[in-house]
């Protein structure tokens, strides 16, 4: 089994997931399967369908968060020393060479990545150009809108 990148916020989160399934969402559905079930004849209770499938849907969250949690190789970004170079975990100021607009990610797990909060996945094309890169270096991402450049302002470890 390979093992999953998770920041240390990251895996706290798919923890947190993973007890309110656990301790919340799981009896929920067993509520609602115990209430279907009290209305008769199952073979036409769309009630009792609706919540059979949820039960399915959140044992296999379950045992997927699980999976990637067992499986994990979890990295604080506070702790690394990587001389300055873009690595998982890092957060990464740019500017866009064309436009001149200035912006900031950190390169995340596929699980964590979310642009709004300016969390880019270990997988997306600008993580990949960034990777092993320094400060002052201008790297091309091939993003689906075309080619982009960027300078590479600062490297941080937070």
């Amino acid at each position: 089994m390979s093992t999953v990148p998770l920041t240390k916020r990251g895996a706290e989160i798919l923890r947190q997931d993973l007890h309110r399934m656990k301790t919340k969402d799981r009896y929920e559905v067993i509520a609602a399967i115990a209430e279907a079930r009290s209305h008769g004849d199952l073979s036409e209770n769309a009630e009792y369908d609706a919540a059979k499938e949820r039960q399915a849907f959140i044992e296999g969250k379950i045992a997927e968060l699980e999976s990637k949690l067992s499986s994990a190789q979890i990295i604080d970004p506070s702790t690394l020393d990587a001389e300055g170079r873009v690595v998982f975990g890092a957060t990464v100021k740019l500017e866009d060479l064309e436009s001149g607009q200035t912006v900031q990610y950190q390169i995340v797990g596929v699980d964590e990545a979310d642009l709004k909060e300016s969390k880019v996945s270990i997988t997306s094309p600008i993580a990949r150009a960034l990777i092993g890169r320094v400060a002052g270096e201008v790297v091309e991402v091939q993003a689906p809108s075309g080619g982009r450049e960027y300078e590479i302002l600062e490297v941080l470890y937070i």
